[in-house]
């Protein structure tokens, strides 16, 4: 894991100085070295910076950028089966002078191209430049893991693994891009390929990037699609074979990621899918596994407690740390910096706090995202299924004015009829939903579970109306029409919630501290292989991730693993009604929106308000309020 960054500037306005402005910033990613390669053309500067974190072949020999012939390299991840390549290479007459993953990397792209990717199994974004051709490509994987964000604009392109290298260029212009403010709003995160700024753009997962600095232009391809799987015919197998198939693609996934020169260890929460981590690596080795867990001392927040005791039944060498609440506290401040952009997860905490207690002993930590996005393991799935069916049983001539209906029933009245407080302030887009044609399972987790502001609220709240900026949440036009309303909301939920603010989360907590995290659940082979599978494997009714289940039952008592689903999450929204209440006078006051007049401040003054009235569908609005109001302070102001 490390940081990368580079440039192509075609007015020939930069400097091996400003390459390594852009490249030591990200220093927090990489602190056991840094390179730079700055080549001056006719036309044309060009840079290539990277900061290292040694985590394979540990010697000077496997520094960046890294040579071969006329390429050179920057990378940032792991290609975790980069052995058995490199063994394919040397039957091709490839000869190599380090045990890094890197250089295996250049001769896979002399041999095979672009068509190289295929053949790896990894998380990564790298950059290859070619001298004689003066071109650079760029790849990122396939779920998203590892984060690539490019600006081009007046002649200058710039990528780089975080936004802030942009910010240490003079070149680099920074103009808010409304649709991405919108989204974040709406979502508490911004989706690729938006960003928080105009002529900067994330690259997609699965995608790479072509500069030819002869034509002054880029292309962009794709090169796996994970819509591809889900559109694939079902498999007929029973639940036993996939039973059994999964688990062995789950050992080799998790295996792959134990590879590594420097110690590694496994967040463990005691949940079903960092168990499973856990479970099949300790299984397969003698050697007892490091495990770590934050506890809290809020009851309905602590996890640590299941915790212990998965890790004491499977024996592993456990350490656990309950924070206190200034040591949770202590990381708001940081989170603008670290993130980049505008980023509401507020998991973001506890998430930093297990990277810094791991990162005193370890260098590398497995990390079980991408369980609920593979296996179906989510609340909101079977919640959509279920307003699905009653929305089904009212006939359709009598939805559209049910719809409009809907809107004049008192709120007191619908939360006395629904038993739920948060339908009141969900209603508009209840009767929204209500007078579609045609209404499905992910535009429900959409709309209703995913929204915490619906466009026609945002007009309330920005003074510069912009049309709702299209997303994935929008393309279940790529699936095909026989696909199950289960397996249409896992496929868009890996394309938007995963990468963009599950992925940036664990990236950023992780590189904060300079641990490098590895996702098993992660490996394409396994989401290809549970794309296709009968849904009934996944979730029936309220029975959610059925297939992980039964794995994990078979190391571990069931009745050990049943508990009710419980977040990752602290207190946060009752800290800013209490000791942190300051943060709204220091961030929330009208001199501070007035900077940049984005919002109406009667629609910030109500959210204020309601938030600290005790109203519950304020908590998010004011926490994403907050968080847009202390990152424009870092970076703007």
């Amino acid at each position: 894991m490390c940081g990368i960054a580079g440039f192509i500037d075609l007015k020939n306005n930069s400097s091996k100085d400003l390459l390594i402005k852009i490249t030591d910033v990200l220093t927090h990613r990489g602190p056991d070295g840094g390179g730079y390669e700055f080549f001056q053309h006719d036309h044309c500067q060009v840079g290539l910076g990277h900061r290292r974190l040694s985590i394979i072949d540990l010697s000077a020999a496997a520094s960046q950028p890294m040579w071969y012939k006329q390429f050179a390299i920057i990378f940032n991840g792991e290609m975790y089966n980069y052995a058995e390549v490199k063994k394919e290479l040397e039957q091709l007459g490839h000869s190599f002078i380090t045990h890094s993953d890197t250089e295996v990397i250049l001769h896979a792209w002399e041999q095979w191209g672009a068509a190289m990717i295929d053949r790896f199994i990894g998380m990564f974004t790298l950059a290859i430049y070619d001298t004689e051709k003066q071109e650079m490509t760029c790849f990122r994987d396939r779920a998203g893991v590892k984060p690539f964000y490019y600006y081009w604009h007046n002649g200058l392109f710039m990528f780089a693994s975080e936004l802030k290298s942009f910010h240490q260029h003079p070149q680099f212009v920074k103009v808010i891009n409304q649709q991405a403010l919108h989204q974040f709003l709406q979502y508490g995160y911004i989706q690729a390929p938006l960003s928080i700024f105009e002529h900067t753009h994330k690259l997609l997962p699965g995608h790479y990037l072509k500069f030819s600095t002869r034509q002054n232009s880029f292309s962009i391809h794709k090169y796996w699609d994970v819509y591809d799987f889900y559109n694939k015919p079902k498999l007929d197998i029973t639940e036993t074979e996939a039973k059994d198939h999964a688990e062995k693609l789950l050992i080799s996934a998790c295996q792959y990621r134990m590879v590594a020169d420097v110690p590694v260890g496994v967040f463990l929460s005691g949940g079903y899918d960092s168990t499973a981590v856990t479970a099949l690596l300790q299984a397969n080795q003698q050697e007892k596994l490091k495990t770590y867990t934050i506890g809290f001392f809020e009851e309905d927040h602590n996890e640590a407690v299941w915790a212990k005791k998965v890790a004491t039944f499977l024996q592993t060498d456990h350490t656990e740390h309950y924070c206190t609440t200034r040591e949770a506290q202590e990381i708001i401040p940081d989170i603008p910096f670290y993130c980049d952009e505008p980023f509401g997860d507020s998991s973001m905490i506890p998430t930093t706090l297990v990277s810094r207690l791991a990162r005193k002993e370890v260098t590398v930590a497995l990390s079980a995202d991408a369980g609920d996005e593979t296996f179906a393991g989510y609340n909101k799935y079977p919640l959509a299924m279920d307003f699905l069916r009653k929305i089904n049983q009212v006939p359709a001539p009598l939805r559209k004015p049910a719809g409009k209906i809907l809107n004049f029933i008192p709120n007191k009245v619908l939360e006395q009829i629904s038993g739920n407080t948060a339908v009141a302030i969900k209603k508009q887009r209840l009767s929204d939903l209500f007078q579609q044609p045609v209404v499905t399972a992910p535009a429900i987790m959409d709309v209703l579970l995913s929204q915490v502001y619906t466009s026609k609220q945002l007009e309330d709240l920005l003074y510069k109306h912009v049309p709702k900026p299209e997303s994935f949440f929008d393309s279940e036009n790529m699936l095909n029409r026989s696909l199950g309303e289960i397996d249409r909301m896992l496929a868009v939920d890996y394309k938007t919630y995963m990468p963009d603010d599950i992925l940036v989360k664990v990236d950023r907590a992780g590189m904060s501290t300079s641990l490098e995290g590895r996702e098993p659940l992660l490996d394409h082979r396994l989401i290809e292989f549970a794309a296709r599978l009968p849904e009934r494997y996944k979730m029936t009714n309220d029975n959610k991730k059925i297939l992980l289940k039964n794995i994990v039952h078979d190391y571990l008592p069931k009745e050990m693993m049943e508990r009710p689903k419980m977040g990752f999450g602290v207190p946060v929204f009752a800290w800013l009604r209490g000791d942190l209440a300051y943060y709204a006078d220091e961030y929330m006051n009208d001199e501070a929106f007035k900077k940049h007049g984005l919002f109406k401040m009667d629609g910030v003054h109500h959210i204020i308000q309601q938030f600290f009235k005790g109203d519950r569908n304020y908590n998010n609005l004011f926490w994403y309020l907050l968080m847009f109001q202390m990152w424009y302070k870092k970076w703007m102001a």
